[in-house]
Order: structure tokens, then C-alpha cells, then sequence
């Protein structure tokens, strides 16, 4: 399963230059048909374990409401058949990673980790290249990159990409895979390589925050440092290590122009100015004139361009509570609000385990995703960060089973019947 997971995020990571490259529509489902490939072989394949001795029959209720409900839309007659489908993959398709996430061992998340950490540095050498010779030699000016091309630097260049669709996929793939990484490095003795190689990932993560230039990412990156800093599960020369690591990049951002777009949280009219943007319909306006939605897509659920003719009375949010409210109606708004709330409510992402400073980021990550999807949308549609922080969610669900205790044999008394033996 670990395998999968890694082969649907280095894809997913990919998705972005390689749909930018191949003019073909069908380029737009290179990420669907790996994430259907890893379900088929965990869901559908004979002789799979099962949950890995972890009870999820909470967990899969919600899971279950979350994918059906939206599935039903698609016989409301608001949007055309293809523009439901689409707006379908958009709301739930990525939900059962969910599950995988509470399937995780021990062994998966050490894979996890070790290929998180080379896939870091991978597409760190992609936007240190496109730092330097620029992002055109990489994404062509089309219909696919127009974001790419809008999205500006505080030097007024163009923000980093790397491979993804965007500067800000970019930035929410490095924070999601701080959680594994991190935890990976605290929990793992021995093996000097792979202690090496985790704090690289770790430290080519932050650096493509930094590129990618994206302020909400920053400050989640930031409450990722501040969390792991403090963490109590880490060795004194593995916290001086970190804490070395995180003076360079201070020091590094400090020093580049490009990198400090992170200043304007500071200014106070900027930030006002941002939110009233990423609500700009009132939630309230929304809930009274589609209380049964627009139907699936009608809120812009990342509409592919060749399709976007196809929707009937757009309209767009930038929040992503509203985006579901506008498409899945009040149940469906209902039903995330309440599985948001309930997964901030358990605290089983802190149960003392050998994970436990992996889990605990994991938690914060996805309390912070959760809390600011009302502030911007994509937070069910990134590829293939939403797989990621789904995976993490699961992880940081589940209640860790307790470590196996070895019985110490004691020793049997001896009876006279042995001894009688014994001698004759």
C-alpha cells in the first residue's frame, strides 16, 4: 500500500508539467487514473489485509455519507452529465485515502517518509532550474497555465511551480509531507542515510514554501517549525540539528527579495483585503438562493477549460465551505462542517506513541486545512495535495494500538515429583 501511495503522489506531483506539456484532454486524467489504480488494488483485490488490525468503523460512516451524498447529485438535473462528473471527482474523489491513512504500519510510513524526501528533492531541482532560467522553458503559455503566468513573487517574478499545477499545489505538497517526514526523523534509530535524507526532505520542503511564495502556506509552514521545535519526542542533537536547519532558512529568506511576499502579513489592510476577497459571496446570500445547490461543478470545482463553456450560471467562491453549500446543497455543507468539527474533537493524534511527533504535526496540518478552507477553496480538488493531507487525516484519526509487551517467563517451581524423576 505504501508503494501506491507513493506512486499516486509522485504522479500527482508530476500532473501539473506533463498537463502543461500534452496539448490532449485526456492529459487531465493522468492523476485520476493512478488514484483509481491504487483504490482498485486496496479496495476491490482479493486477499488484501484489511485494516491492518485498527478498528475504523467510525471512521468509515463518514467517509461513506461524504462520497454518496454528492454521488446522488448527479440525478438533479442542474448541471450537464459531464460537468457533474467532473464537479463529482472534485468532491469525493480523493475521500477513501481517508481509509488508507488509518491502514498506515509502521514499515508503510518509514516508505513514506524516505520517498517524500526524495521526491522533495526532486522537484526542488525543478524550481531551483525554472528559478534561474525561468518557468517558460518549462510550462508554455496556454490555457492550462494561466495561472502560473498571473502568479507573481515579492520581485515581481514569477512564483515557482516546480512540477505542479501551481505555485500554491506546490507549497501545500512541502507541508503536507513535513508531518511523515518529521515523524520519520524523530521516531527512526540508527541508520545514519536515512536520518541524512529525511532532514533534507524536510529542509527542500521548506525551501519550496519559500519559492513557491505563498503567505497562507508560510504560516503553516511556520506553525510546523514552531510545533516540531517544541516537540518533547526528539533527541537534544536532533533539536540543535532542526533548529540549525531553520537558522539557515530564516537567514536565506531574509536575504532574498523574491522569497519575502511573507511581509505583507504585516500590513494589516492587506490582509482585511484578502479575506473579504476569499468571501466574496455572502455565505447567507448562497444558503437562501441555492439551498439545494447549483449542482455539482456549478461552483467552479476546478472545471477544466474545454468544459467551462458547459456550466450553467457559474458562479465563483473563494471559500471553500461556500463552494459546498453552492454544489452539494445544506446536507452536504452540514455533513463537512460536522466531520470537521468531530476530527478537531479527538485527540487521538496525541496518544504517547513512537509516532507521536509525526501524528501531532499531522493533526495541525489538517486542523489548519480544515480552518482555512474558509479563507480560499481547493481544499478537496489539489493535486495531489488533497490525497496527501487525507492521508494524514486518517493517520491522525486512528487510536494507536498499544506496543506489544513480551512476557517474561518465570521460572516454575520445582516440585518433588521432578526431582524424584530426575534422579531416578
Amino acid at each position: 500500500m505504501a508503494m501506491g501511495c507513493v506512486v499516486v503522489v509522485a504522479i500527482g506531483s508530476a500532473y501539473g508539467i506533463l498537463r502543461a506539456n500534452l496539448t490532449s484532454t485526456y492529459s487531465h486524467f493522468i492523476f485520476d487514473t493512478a488514484l483509481i489504480g491504487l483504490y482498485l488494488s486496496q479496495f476491490l483485490a482479493v486477499g488484501k489485509r484489511g485494516s491492518a488490525g485498527l478498528d475504523d468503523r467510525i471512521l468509515r460512516p463518514w467517509v461513506i455519507f461524504l462520497i454518496v451524498w454528492p454521488t446522488l447529485l448527479i440525478l438533479l438535473p442542474f448541471q450537464t452529465f459531464l460537468v457533474s462528473i467532473v464537479g463529482l471527482r472534485g468532491n469525493m474523489f480523493m475521500l477513501p485515502a481517508l481509509l488508507l491513512g488509518n491502514r498506515l504500519s509502521d514499515r508503510d510510513l518509514r516508505v513514506l517518509a524516505i520517498s517524500f524526501a526524495v521526491i522533495n528533492m526532486v522537484t526542488l531541482s525543478f524550481g531551483v532550474a525554472e528559478y534561474f532560467i525561468g518557468i517558460e522553458s518549462f510550462f508554455p503559455y496556454g490555457p492550462t497555465t494561466t495561472t502560473i503566468y498571473a502568479s507573481m513573487d515579492g520581485g515581481g517574478h514569477h512564483r515557482i511551480p516546480s512540477t505542479f499545477s501551481n505555485a500554491h499545489s506546490y507549497a501545500g505538497v512541502m507541508c503536507s509531507t513535513i508531518p511523515f517526514l518529521f515523524g520519520a526523523w524523530a521516531h527512526l534509530l540508527g541508520s545514519g542515510w536515512r536520518k541524512l535524507l529525511l532532514i533534507a526532505g524536510m529542509v527542500c520542503a521548506l525551501l519550496g514554501v519559500l519559492m513557491a511564495a505563498t503567505r497562507m502556506y508560510m504560516v503553516l509552514a511556520m506553525l510546523l517549525v514552531l510545533i516540531g521545535t517544541t516537540s518533547g519526542k526528539i533527541s537534544i542533537w536532533k533539536r540543535a540539528l532542526w533548529i540549525l536547519a531553520i537558522g539557515i532558512l530564516v537567514n536565506a529568506a531574509m536575504t532574498n527579495e523574491r522569497w519575502q511576499r511573507y511581509r505583507s502579513l504585516g500590513d494589516s489592510d492587506t490582509v482585511s483585503e484578502r479575506v473579504a476577497g476569499s468571501v466574496n459571496r455572502d455565505f447567507f446570500e448562497i444558503l437562501l438562493d441555492y439551498p439545494i445547490g447549483n449542482g455539482l461543478g456549478g461552483g467552479g470545482t476546478s472545471i477544466p477549460y474545454f468544459l467551462q463553456s458547459q456550466v450553467k450560471v457559474p458562479i465563483s467562491v473563494e471559500n471553500e465551505y461556500s463552494r459546498i453549500l453552492l454544489e452539494q446543497g445544506v446536507v452536504g455543507m452540514l455533513g463537512w462542517v460536522s466531520f470537521a468539527l468531530w476530527f478537531l474533537a479527538r485527540r487521538s493524534a496525541f496518544v504517547n506513541n513512537p509516532w507521536l511527533a509525526g501524528r501531532r504535526l499531522a493533526w495541525w496540518l489538517c486542523a489548519f486545512n480544515l480552518v482555512t478552507a474558509a479563507l480560499s477553496n481547493g481544499m478537496l480538488t489539489s493535486i495531489p495535495n488533497t490525497f496527501i493531507v487525507m492521508l494524514a487525516m486518517g493517520w491522525a484519526w486512528v487510536v494507536p494500538k498499544p506496543a506489544p509487551t513480551t512476557a517474561v517467563a518465570r521460572p516454575r517451581a520445582v516440585r518433588l515429583a521432578d526431582v524424584a524423576g530426575v534422579r531416578a
